[in-house]
């Protein structure tokens, strides 16, 4: 057992222990401003923004998306190209977080993420983490044991460790969140399992 501390481990030794799953996005939480591919597995800021219907899943303050998976047990494994695009955040989030009004992404408030913003990393933790990372990834890996209380952030390019939370314990159902910050954030992909 390697002490989990020390994150000597790659990236892909450990995806052999979790679950890959073959994600896409669910339109019916997209925020307004944010559009999705046919396959569902792209999102991209597009203004004017769409009409929606409103609906309680969907996101009116947070310009997030939520991925097609809900978690309550296991460990899943997911990846997201995030290439160019320079202002983002990627992770978990709980099915009944507030979806519109002013929301501070913070575990407290059922946020598990991690943020590029402005050429800085930060762990969207309470206070918020300032990241030092070697490189820019260009695709990141999420590894989510529900059991174990945590997630963790990998650069898959060099199997490196970015980032995790421990909560300890979760409880309730997890689903993927991605978000872009603004209208020049460029796009996050979900990338497919063969």
């Amino acid at each position: 057992m390697v002490d989990s501390h020390v994150h000597l481990f790659l990236a892909d030794w450990r995806k052999e222990e979790f679950q890959t799953v073959n994600l896409t996005l669910d339109a019916a939480t997209a925020h307004p401003a944010l559009f999705l591919s046919e396959e569902g597995r792209r999102v991209t800021w597009q203004e004017p923004r769409q009409d929606l219907p409103s609906c309680s899943q969907r996101f009116t303050s947070l310009t997030c998306v939520l991925g097609q998976l809900h978690v309550s047990s296991k460990r899943y494994f997911w990846e997201v190209e995030v290439g160019d695009a320079h202002s983002w955040d990627l992770g978990v989030c709980r099915d009944n977080v507030t979806r519109n009004g002013r929301v501070t992404m913070s575990p407290q408030n059922g946020f598990w993420a991690i943020r590029l913003y402005e050429g800085e990393y930060w762990g969207l933790t309470s206070p918020e983490t300032y990241l030092t990372l070697k490189e820019k990834p260009c695709r990141l890996g999420v590894f989510l044991d529900y059991e174990a209380g945590d997630v963790s952030f990998y650069n898959m390019a060099d199997g490196s460790h970015i980032f995790t939370f421990s909560e300890k314990a979760f409880y309730g159902v997890l689903r993927p969140l991605f978000r872009l910050q603004s209208s020049d954030s460029g796009s996050l992909t979900i990338v497919q399992v063969e």
